[in-house]
């Protein structure tokens, strides 16, 4: 796999070379439909991920992987972007624009952040990048010149075999504090064991206080935070977490990791847990990957996780709905997978699964690139053909 194959191919490859099913192998009932209502149909490219402001209902934001944020407001999708990186951005693959987070705070301070890939001149090494931007005096453009590094993380070397698993997402947790999203540098069983070893940031779910420092500050709970390893680490054990998300309601993070060749998994644990251990590549899964030294002890085994039968490949994590549209669907974490194109949920309580759910569509989605929520709490599917859908019922 190269660097130069679009995103759904890379994460299908992604899914085939290490790629998760429910705990018991069988899939939920299906039966139950979703309505998925158009918002963009045509104008976007590769659309990887939507946002909104706080507090801001008339616009979404989409994420458009060479190095685009394009702005819908009031239905239409504006011909302006919102950001254009595209100069800075190494595209391609599993790499490009993945991500973006608006502050907290945005309506006062305008601050967003961003998670891309770039790489150097010569092109032999490539970085996570997570920036800071402003908005300009129009709120439909950012201002390019507000332009300030966070982080940035070299990916390993040589690029072209390490060309996937970049994880991808940045958002703002309940704690106002930035979680980043780092897959394990890639190629096929995490070959450097770079998921399992506490100072290097990859294959982790990172935490910073983008308020507490220049340009950040370390939390005070971070595992690490006054010694061992690297003090951004929140949890470590992570593939791929393309994407995650918190259940402010329930105090809950639920993530969507990436598995191997066999198992996909959404892992769902106390949003204020720190210093948790997914397994990987100690497990892939509930099952052990590292058979020659696999001792589940003290690991996190997910809530939900299914194999790779029936073109099953990839997990595309969602969120809960907490939205108002639909009181029907409100706790329910939705996912889908990038190769069968299906989209399930499940509901969560008292630490276990209560309840699963395979719904019916009324369109075929193709490859399901990424969930996005509003500013509402009304969820959207964006897939590899360009469209943007809110979910609904019939």
């Amino acid at each position: 796999m190269t660097s130069h194959q679009p995103l759904t191919r890379a994460l299908a490859v992604l899914a085939l070379l290490g790629c998760s099913n429910s705990p018991a192998g069988a899939p939920p009932p299906t039966g139950t439909s979703l309505r998925l209502l158009p918002i963009v149909t045509s104008g976007l490219s590769s659309p990887v991920y939507l946002a909104a402001p706080p507090g801001d209902t008339a616009r979404l934001f989409v994420v458009e992987q060479p190095g685009r944020i394009r702005v819908v407001q009031h239905g239409q999708l504006l011909g302006t972007p919102f950001l254009d990186i595209t100069s800075r951005v190494l595209s391609g693959g599993e790499e490009g624009l993945l991500s973006v987070a608006f502050h907290p705070r945005y309506g006062t301070n305008h601050y967003f952040y961003v998670d891309y890939t770039r790489s150097n001149t010569a092109g032999d090494t490539v970085y996570t990048m997570i920036e800071r931007y402003s908005v300009s005096a129009d709120s439909n453009v950012a201002d390019l010149a507000s332009r300030k590094v966070i982080l940035q993380i070299t990916q390993p070397q040589p690029v072209s075999m390490y060309p996937n698993h970049k994880g991808g997402l940045v958002m703002f947790g309940p704690d106002g504090m930035l979680y980043i999203g780092m897959g394990d540098g890639g190629s096929g069983g995490d070959p450097q064991n770079r998921a399992q070893n506490p100072d290097s940031l990859l294959g982790k779910l990172l935490r910073i206080d983008v308020d507490g420092g220049d340009p950040y500050g370390i939390p005070a709970g971070n595992p690490f935070a006054t010694s061992g390893g690297a003090k951004e680490i929140w949890a470590v054990g992570l593939r791929n977490p393309w994407r995650f998300a918190f259940d402010r309601s329930a105090g809950l993070l639920y993530i969507g990791d990436v598995g191997q060749g066999a198992w996909e998994e959404v892992d769902v644990q106390p949003a204020s847990q720190s210093g948790l251990n997914y397994g990987w590549r100690i497990m892939e899964g509930a099952h052990c990957y590292n058979t020659s030294s696999c001792n589940s002890t003290g690991l996190v085994l997910p809530a939900v996780e299914y194999d790779h039968s029936n073109g099953q490949c990839a997990i595309i994590g969602g969120f809960v709905y907490r939205g108002s549209r639909l009181p029907a669907l409100v706790g329910q974490y939705f996912y889908a997978d990038l190769c069968a194109a299906w989209v399930r949920s499940f509901t969560y309580g008292g630490g276990a699964v209560t309840g699963q759910t395979s719904w019916n569509l009324d369109v075929s989605l193709g490859s399901p690139l990424s969930f996005g929520e509003d500013a509402n709490g009304e969820l959207y599917l964006l897939t590899g053909s360009g469209n943007v859908y809110r979910i609904s019922l019939p």
